[in-house]
């Protein structure tokens, strides 16, 4: 038996093919274009504020060109002609007559009945249908070749019909002849191979096989291996790791950005000499608040001064001109000038992964700090006013004071009484009435975490033992500087005890909930929407070393502002995890709650975490076990007569108490329940 391949001559059914696998890539595509965003950014609420920076029209330029970025031209392009495709297939569906082919019947040539009858029937043809007694008419379109072929038509039938090895074959196999070839039909046009196309058609094989598909998986590969997963190129991230020092201050870490090769595609060609003379000149002059424009240190100008003129420098006087709202007087730079934070702000979370490998206290915080100036474009050690709308040098000057060392938080501004703070705030180059009532209003705004209470815990164990897994316990609420009327916390909302644990693991969990979203930071200088987020994590803060890494959050559990947008104060819980030391003893920690995007919204603290030997877990779980009579027991009765008042029914044990009783081996830490730890926790914090 042979092969024979068909060819979709008349072109019935290579457009199913091509519909199909058209479908099956333009589909996803589609959909993952349709699909709205689950970017936090895309769906967070905003802080309500009127308030237009200078230059507003280009830093809007910069979000729209980062949209575009976004939105994934090619992939647009891949969809669109996705649906071209497939529309046309759909009309080649529609517009093409599909033949069927007809299966052979011999009783359609000679009638359906007895042998005799068909052996009768195929005389009376033989008469006027052998080709010897026909005659030809060019009238019926007749020609010689179509009467034989008709002639074999009924003799074939008459064969099928009466010879018997014939009819066997026709019933088995459906044919006269027996067995035939089996026919494959090939969903493709017949053009591909028809004689003279052969060599076109291994040129399109070859240039897909030999440079379009190479290009594209190489293109794919090389684009994974060089970008690290904060998607920093890779050549940046080994100069960040060059640039690393353990004492690095905020103003060496902006200088370590600067090395970023990102910074080549921003300013490429003549861009990374144009102006540069300029706009060092503009940061380096005398400054309101700051010796230099641009906030510089005697330090940072040194390291500027230093570099060989070319992209990282001019990348570095950006920068600086961007922190320190320096205006360049011309277009070009300060266009430049905005696209170069977020691209800082990127390279800063490599820094950061950088940091923590490292260990140090001092580079980790710099780092977070750095971010906060570079969402808020203020230079570092300058005044958190700035960061309110409308607030400039001269009006920090004014609200702090000629003689001021140290500079006011936004929650001490606040604090201020409204009528010396009015009178500080507003004058002839201060702020106007309008202003400072936009001042007040975004400053009520703003996400203030405000730490009520932090403990250690362990689940299960009523202390901590060596190498237990431990919870770190943060209770916190969102307390907007300038709040009024601020409730005291419930102490029910501080505690957490085994009853509580007890009650959370019986009942289901509520996955209908979604996640609080806190507003988008408040930042008009950065042309990016960022999401606040909260590291929290514990230092050693005689040695200067992370004891345990940031635990990051940026959603709460709780509602933070109602309908009308006033702050509600729930407490919010949040948790970090990690495996108590080895050895018994007090270990005292410094916390540390830092915001990535707001300046002196920081808190640090105190926290002793105490280990206990593991036998004094045993006997607290034997105290526990000793307890009075239940009300409903004959000895709670006799109790109750006797004039003494029962005790309440006993609380239902953990399954980890439950099979402490049931066994006599020790006391084990790795339950799964919950109860509180002992601990001393220092809550005395310092807002940075």
């Amino acid at each position: 038996m042979s092969t024979d391949y068909n060819y979709d001559e008349q072109g019935q059914f290579f457009p199913y093919f091509i519909l199909t696998i058209t479908g099956l890539v333009t589909l996803p595509v589609t959909w993952s274009l349709l699909t709205p965003s689950k970017k936090i950014e895309n769906t967070a609420p905003r802080i309500r504020s009127d308030f237009k920076p200078e230059h507003a029209d280009l830093i809007e330029g910069q979000r729209k060109k980062q949209k575009r970025r976004e939105r994934k031209l090619k992939r647009i392009i891949l969809a669109v002609g996705g649906w071209l495709t497939i529309a046309w297939m759909i009309y080649l569906i529609l517009v093409t007559a599909r033949t069927i082919p007809k299966i052979w019947d011999p009783y359609d040539v000679l009638g359906n009945a007895d042998e005799k009858a068909i052996k009768s029937h195929y005389r009376r043809l033989s008469i006027t249908q052998h080709p010897d007694k026909v005659r030809i008419d060019p009238a019926k379109n007749q020609t010689v070749e179509s009467v034989n072929e008709n002639w074999v038509e009924i003799t074939k039938a008459f064969k099928a019909l009466t010879d018997e090895e014939i009819r066997n074959n026709f019933l088995l196999y459906g044919h006269p002849d027996g067995k035939q070839s089996y026919s494959i039909g090939i969903a493709l046009p017949k053009f591909i191979i028809t004689e003279g196309n052969g060599k076109y058609v291994l040129l399109l094989y070859g240039i897909f096989l030999g440079v379009v598909l190479p290009y594209v998986v190489g293109k794919w590969w090389y684009g994974t291996q060089r970008v690290t997963k904060e998607k920093v190129l890779i050549a940046s991230a080994g100069h960040l790791f060059k640039e690393y020092e353990d004492g690095i201050k905020e103003g060496g870490v902006v200088g370590a950005l600067s090395s970023g090769e990102e910074y080549k595609d921003i300013l490429s060609g003549s861009k990374a000499d144009h102006g540069l003379a300029k706009l060092e000149q503009k940061i380096l002059a005398p400054g309101e608040v700051s010796p230099l424009a641009g906030g510089l240190s005697t330090k940072d100008k040194a390291k500027l001064e230093d570099l060989e003129e070319g992209v990282q420098r001019k990348a570095l006087g950006l920068l600086w001109a961007y922190l320190g709202r320096v205006e360049l007087d011309d277009p070009a730079l300060n266009d430049e000038k905005f696209e170069a934070a977020p691209t800082a702000l990127a390279l800063n979370e490599a820094f950061t992964t950088i940091s923590l490998a490292y260990g140090n206290t001092t580079p980790l915080l710099a780092s977070y700090h750095t971010s906060q100036n570079l969402i808020q474009a203020v230079p570092p050690e300058s005044s958190p006013l700035l960061q309110l709308p409308h607030i400039t040098p001269a009006v920090v000057k004014a609200v702090e004071g000629e003689s001021a060392r140290t500079h006011l938080s936004i929650q001490e501004f606040m604090r201020m009484p409204a009528h010396e703070r009015k009178n500080l705030a507003i004058g002839p180059g201060l702020l106007t009435d309008s202003q400072y009532q936009q001042v007040v209003s975004v400053a009520e705004q703003l996400p203030a975490l405000q730490i009520e209470a932090a403990f250690f815990k362990v689940k299960g164990e009523k202390c901590i033992i060596p190498n237990s897994l431990v919870q770190f316990v943060v209770k916190a609420r969102i307390v907007p500087p300038g709040s009024r009327s601020v409730p005291e916390v419930d102490p029910k909302d501080l505690e957490e005890n085994l009853e509580d644990d007890d009650e959370e693991e019986e009942k289901p969990k509520d996955t209908s909930s979604k996640p609080v979203q806190p507003p988008i930071a408040h930042a008009p200088y950065f042309a990016r929407d960022h999401a606040p987020r909260w590291h929290v994590f514990l230092a050693d803060s005689k040695q200067g070393k992370i004891a345990v890494p940031p635990f990051t959050f940026n959603t709460f559990d709780k509602p933070l502002f109602d309908s009308n947008g006033q702050p509600t104060f729930n407490v919010q819980t949040l948790r970090m995890q990690f495996g108590a030391p080895g050895q018994v003893g007090r270990y005292t920690f410094s916390m540390h709650l830092v915001c990535d995007s707001y300046i002196g919204f920081d808190t640090k603290m105190d926290v002793t975490m105490v280990v206990e030997d593991a036998s004094k877990a045993e006997e607290m779980s034997s105290e526990e076990d000793i307890s009075e009579p239940e009300e409903d027991s004959i000895a709670g009765q006799m109790n109750a007569l006797r004039g003494s008042q029962p005790a309440p029914p006993r609380r239902k044990k953990s399954p980890r108490l439950q099979q402490d009783d049931d066994s006599d081996d020790e006391s084990d830490t790795d339950g799964d329940q919950d109860t509180e730890s002992e601990t001393d926790t220092d809550t005395d914090s310092d807002e940075d």
